[in-house]
Formats: structure tokens, C-alpha cells, sequence
């Protein structure tokens, strides 16, 4: 089994987060491929058309198979995608969660600048009560940048502040420009924020922290967490920015299947 070395954010030994097998891409994607089949197709089974169609050969045609709308389609367990690590620093709320909810995002990505500023605020509030536990991802898709912003991500954490610096590194809604994402203007972030910046920069260049990162980045993409935002509620995939209302729904549906 793998594993992904996390650092002890009081400088100790590193904590150990291991990685539990994942669920095949194919089986999102073929998951993915037919909701989208579905949706797209116009209504009717398609047999009007070709009685009515001139053009169409007089044999028997055979009918096309019906398929079954979007909300009967099963989606994939992936729970198995939740760490549920006590040394986990890139985590908020309790480890015995009801549920959990694993964050794929990118530094890079407006829609999760976005998402972070609208709908983060209100799911909080669900890990303030401890009834929801949030792990972030950066899967790192826009490349260089977003990968260094990841680390520097971790290498706040690892003083306590992941939450403040990624909100700022999301402020306001928006994303930074690449001259912002690079190494000095991500200490002078630390700095402002009031991070020991001597720690900050060891860590941020630390083989520790990016093999972590690359680890974390390729749990996303076997997951096939390659459009961002991407998320798993309670085990359930979710791609995309939807409306506040959708992830409070998904939230309080989860809460509801995993209550006693």
C-alpha cells in the first residue's frame, strides 16, 4: 500500500497518510459518458424520426435502446478517496466526521477562486458543528504555478495557517496573476500574513512537502478529478462549481444516510 508522507506541523517525525485503493477512472468516465448520452439525447426513443423520415430504408429498423435517465444512474463509491488521517494538515474538521467532503481544486482555476468565496463559507459552518470533515486536493492541471501555490499551500499548514493563506491566495473571489504565484511573491504572502518566512521558504522547497503534492495531485487524476473544481461528498462525485444550494443539499442528504 502506498503512502503519503505528511510533516508533523511541530516539526516531529513526518505523519504517515496512507493511500486506500482507488476506483478506476474507466469507471467514472464511462459513468460520465453516459449521464452526458442521456442528457443529450431529445426526447423520444428516436423511432418517429426514422418511420417518418422519407429517406429512410423500408427494412425493419431495429429500435434504439432505451436508456435510463441521469438520476437512476448509479454513481461510483468513492469513499475510499477519504483520508480520515489525524495527521492530515490539509484537513478541516474532525476525523470522525459523518461525513466528508475531498476538495479537487487548482490556484489556477477561477471556478474554485469562485466557489471558495461563495459556497465555502456556508459548508463551514457544517465543520464548525463537526458534522463535516473537508480534505483538499490540489490536482494542479494549469501546471508549474498552480503546483509551487499547492506547496506553498502546504507549507503554511504546516504552521497552522492553510486556511488563511488559501483564502488569500483566492481573495476576493478571484485568482492570482502568475507573477503573483511565483516563489517570492508567495514568501512575501507568508510574511504578510505573519509566518515565520525562514521556516516557510525551507519548506516550501522541501522534497518533503513536494512529494506530498505530487502524490496528492496524482490520488486526483486517478480518480479522474481532472476538470476543477471536483469534489466527493460522502462518497459521491460531484464535478463543477454548482449554485450554494446544490453543496447544501449534498451535505444534508449525506448527513442524513450516514446518521444513526
Amino acid at each position: 500500500m502506498d503512502e503519503t508522507t505528511m510533516p508533523d506541523p511541530g516539526g516531529g517525525r513526518p505523519h504517515a497518510t496512507h493511500r486506500r485503493p482507488v476506483v478506476p477512472v474507466a469507471i467514472v468516465a464511462v459513468t460520465a459518458l453516459l449521464i452526458a448520452a442521456v442528457l443529450w439525447l431529445p426526447p423520444g426513443d428516436g423511432q418517429d424520426e426514422v418511420a417518418t423520415d422519407p429517406s429512410a430504408p423500408s427494412a425493419d429498423v431495429e429500435a434504439a435502446p432505451t436508456l435510463p435517465h441521469p438520476s437512476e444512474v448509479a454513481l461510483p463509491d468513492l469513499t475510499t478517496a477519504e483520508s480520515r488521517e489525524a495527521g492530515d494538515l490539509l484537513a478541516e474538521g474532525p476525523v470522525d466526521a459523518l461525513v466528508v467532503m475531498v476538495v479537487f481544486t487548482d490556484y489556477q482555476c477561477p471556478y474554485c477562486a469562485r466557489w471558495s468565496h461563495d459556497t465555502l463559507p456556508a459548508l463551514r459552518e457544517y465543520v464548525e458543528r463537526g458534522e463535516l470533515r473537508i480534505e483538499w486536493r490540489d490536482v494542479n492541471v494549469y501546471g508549474e504555478d498552480s503546483e509551487r501555490a499547492a506547496r506553498a499551500a502546504l507549507a503554511a499548514a504546516m504552521q497552522g495557517r492553510h486556511t488563511e493563506y488559501q483564502q488569500a491566495l483566492f481573495d476576493g473571489g478571484e485568482i492570482r496573476s502568475s507573477a503573483q504565484l511565483d516563489e517570492q511573491a508567495l514568501i512575501a504572502l507568508a510574511e504578510e500574513l505573519g509566518l515565520d518566512t525562514e521556516q516557510f521558504t525551507t519548506d516550501l522547497r522541501s522534497e518533503q512537502v513536494a512529494r506530498t503534492i505530487t502524490e496528492h495531485a496524482a490520488q486526483g487524476i486517478e480518480l479522474g478529478a481532472v476538470t476543477t473544481p471536483s469534489f466527493v461528498i460522502g462518497g459521491t462525485p460531484s464535478v463543477g462549481a454548482q449554485p450554494t444550494a446544490y453543496f447544501v443539499t449534498a451535505v444534508d442528504e449525506a448527513l442524513e444516510k450516514a446518521g444513526p
